[in-house]
């Protein structure tokens, strides 16, 4: 397996992610339906949940999810270049299958969701909170 890679390790952190992700996405779907019945545009109101469920993210995850005891500094600035790409993932799901190609903003924003969920779980694994290389004197 690849450095830092243990299976029984990334099954357990993918667990506790979609535990997370769960509660959090279904709070968050719930209310992007209730906004936009409101009259909120789909693009404005995923925009605000986004980066909402993403400040109160960052604590979950590296705490709950991948143990991470690294620099909060560094982490925090992957953890936002991160969820710049997950935002722009999701932005353009929505413009291209509701603006573009009309289908229903509810059930595209639900499958974005989804999306976004798996392409963070990667990136947070392997790029926000990597576990440090072993120094020299940890490798026999």
């Amino acid at each position: 397996m690849p450095f830092g890679v243990n299976q029984r390790d990334s099954i357990g952190q993918m667990f506790r992610y979609g535990l997370v992700g769960i509660a959090s996405n279904f709070a968050g779907y719930i209310t992007y339906l209730l906004v936009t019945f409101l009259g909120v545009t789909p693009v404005v109101t995923m925009s605000i949940l986004y980066a909402t469920s993403a400040a109160i993210g960052f604590w979950g995850n590296k705490k709950l999810t991948f143990s991470h005891e690294g620099n909060v500094l560094s982490a925090g600035i992957r953890y936002i270049l991160a969820h710049c790409l997950g935002y722009l993932i999701n932005l353009a799901v929505l413009v291209v299958m509701v603006d573009r190609l009309g289908y229903a903003h509810q059930w595209v924003q639900a499958v974005a969701i989804l999306i976004v969920a798996a392409y963070l779980f990667v990136a947070l694994k392997f790029f926000v909170f990597k576990r440090a290389a072993p120094s020299n004197a940890d490798v026999s």
